[in-house]
C-alpha cells in the first residue's frame, strides 16, 4: 500500500519551520510520499474560530513564546524568537512554493518551503520580498525570474485559494497540519504520532 501524507502548512509558520526537516525523515523512514498543501490561515482562521498573532490575549502569546523556547532547546534547531520581518505577508512565498512545485516537483518545493521557513526564522529575511525569494531559488540553482513570474499568476493565485479550501473542508485550522488516513496531526508536536501511525500500516 502506498502511504501518502499530506502537509498542509505556511511558510511563515514558526511551528511549520521547527517540524519541517522532520516530517520528511519520518516520510523517508517510511516511504511515504507527500503531498504539499500551501494555505492561506488568513483564510482558514475565520472558518475555524482562530486568531492571527496579534489578535489572541496575551496569555496565549506568552505561552507561544515559552513553546518556541522549549522546541528549540530540545530540538537543537536555530530559532529566533522575535524575528525582525514578522508578521509578514505569507502570499508571496506561498506561491512561490506553488510555482516550484509545478514547475520541479513535491522534493524540490520542500527544499524551497523549508528555505522559506529558515528565512524568516533564522536569517531575518524579509519573505514578502521579490529579492530575498530570487536569492532563495537561485540558492538552489533554479530559475528566479521564471519562478517568480509564475508566482504572481493566476494559476499560482488559484492554487493557493484551492488549497486553503482543501484545509477548511479538511476540518484543518491550524499550521502545520498533518493528514495520514484521514486522521489529523496538528502541530510539529504531533510528529510522533504520525512516525506510529505510519508505522502501523
Amino acid at each position: 500500500m502506498t502511504k501518502t501524507v499530506e502537509y498542509f502548512m505556511t511558510p511563515v509558520s514558526p511551528f511549520t519551520y521547527l517540524g519541517h526537516a522532520r516530517l520528511r525523515e519520518i516520510c523517508a523512514k517510511h516511504q511515504a510520499g507527500i503531498q504539499l498543501r500551501v494555505m492561506d490561515l488568513g483564510k482558514v482562521f475565520p472558518v475555524s474560530g482562530g486568531l492571527p498573532l496579534k489578535d489572541r490575549p496575551a496569555q496565549r502569546r506568552a505561552y507561544r513564546m515559552m513553546e518556541l523556547k522549549r522546541w528549540r532547546d530540545f530540538l537543537g534547531i536555530p530559532l529566533t524568537l522575535e524575528p525582525k520581518f514578522f508578521p509578514v505577508s505569507a502570499e508571496p512565498a506561498a506561491t512561490l512554493i506553488l510555482a516550484v512545485l509545478e514547475r520541479h516537483g513535491v522534493s524540490t518545493a520542500m527544499d524551497i518551503a523549508g528555505d522559506c521557513g529558515r528565512a524568516v526564522w533564522v536569517n531575518d529575511q524579509n519573505i514578502s520580498d521579490p529579492e530575498v525569494l530570487a536569492g532563495i531559488v537561485t540558492a538552489r540553482q533554479l530559475d528566479a525570474g521564471e519562478l517568480l513570474e509564475h508566482a504572481r499568476s493566476a494559476e499560482a493565485a488559484a492554487r493557493y485559494v484551492q488549497h486553503s479550501q482543501e484545509a477548511i473542508a479538511r476540518n484543518v485550522f491550524g499550521a502545520p497540519t498533518y493528514i495520514y488516513q484521514d486522521e489529523l496531526f496538528w502541530g510539529q508536536d504531533r510528529l510522533d504520532f504520525l512516525d506510529r501511525a505510519l508505522a502501523r500500516s
